[in-house]
């Protein structure tokens, strides 16, 4: 074979190889630039298997709480005096029984569940946005202003919270909205610590000088360039507050300081079932159950996201 013709055939191969290597570093920073560090974790949390049949469950138990009252025949508070503390049955349509005064259990444990759920939602949500704006600000501030509101967030801590919960509810009443103020009160300083200890690792990068620099206002450095930082954090810690307060409030309404009839919830229906579990066990095991597979599911989801969001696995 002629000289010029080896050398032709060997150009043509070093640029094909070049063209393919080219093609697959092309192919590699497309893949890199179109997938996020959130489209990351999503895929991590969704190959956690407890995580994600954790959170299908908890979506089936809100479902029904939210529809399934609607369409069952029984009113929450419809009493059947032909029916009292009967067994679960399917010939009467009473699937968890009746309790002591006829009213079906299935839709009093399920509209308990609204109140329960809405209650750790509420109270989360606020306790999450005032832990997050008081634990923000004194870590970003620090000094002086840093001590003393940490300090007042360590007197929190010294009060005995569950007595004080009690004597709040017992002086302004047991409404629905008095049980949210009175839970967010003793929530927030978790959050708070939290948030603050986030922040201090988060002042001195570069991000924050940069905007310090420009001159950017300090409520807006905190506000708009922490605390979008710190949302995975957040993310986690609220799905172990949630069960919380779901708890607390089921302390309470079992304390017979929680929500008042004909309205129920979960804490109430134990409550209730607690004092005639040995000839209505059902009047317990039902309430007791659907509080403890939520609870379960939003620790298995905090879990989940912790290791989904964890920093070292990005």
């Amino acid at each position: 074979m002629p000289l010029w013709t080896r050398k032709s055939a060997t150009d043509a191969r070093r640029s094909g190889n070049e063209a393919l290597l080219g093609a697959l570093v092309g192919a590699g920073e497309a893949a890199l630039a179109g997938r996020s560090p959130w489209a990351d974790a999503r895929a991590r949390f969704w190959r956690n298997r407890a995580a994600a049949l954790s959170l299908c469950l908890l979506v089936a138990v809100v479902l029904l709480c939210a529809v399934g009252p609607l369409l069952l025949p029984h009113a929450f508070d419809s009493a059947d005096w032909d029916a009292m503390s009967l067994p679960p049955s399917l010939s009467n349509a009473h699937y968890f029984g009746t309790d002591d005064s006829g009213r079906d259990l299935l839709v009093r444990s399920l509209v308990g569940g609204r109140i329960s759920l809405m209650v750790g939602m509420l109270a989360t949500l606020a306790s999450a946005t005032l832990g997050i704006a008081w634990g923000a600000t004194a870590g970003f501030l620090g000094g002086r202003a840093d001590a003393l509101m940490m300090r007042v967030v360590d007197m929190m801590y010294a009060v005995p919270y569950l007595l004080i919960a009690i004597l709040m509810v017992t002086m302004l009443g047991r409404e629905f909205y008095l049980v949210v103020v009175t839970i967010t009160v003793f929530s927030w300083m978790d959050m708070a610590r939290v948030v603050r200890g986030q922040t201090l690792s988060l002042r001195s990068r570069e991000f924050i000088e940069a905007a310090r620099a420009l001159g950017v206002p300090t409520r807006r450095i905190i506000f708009g360039h922490v605390v979008p930082n710190l949302l995975g954090v957040v993310a986690v810690y609220t799905t172990v507050t949630v069960p919380g307060v779901i708890l607390t409030e089921s302390v309470l309404s079992f304390l017979g300081l929680g929500i008042q009839e004909p309205m129920t919830s979960w804490g109430v229906l134990i409550h209730d079932g607690a004092n005639v579990m040995e000839i209505s066990p059902w009047m317990l095991l039902f309430p007791a159950a659907l509080l403890s597979v939520t609870l379960y599911c939003f620790n298995y989801i905090g879990d989940g996201l912790r290791d989904a969001l964890d920093p070292k696995d990005v």
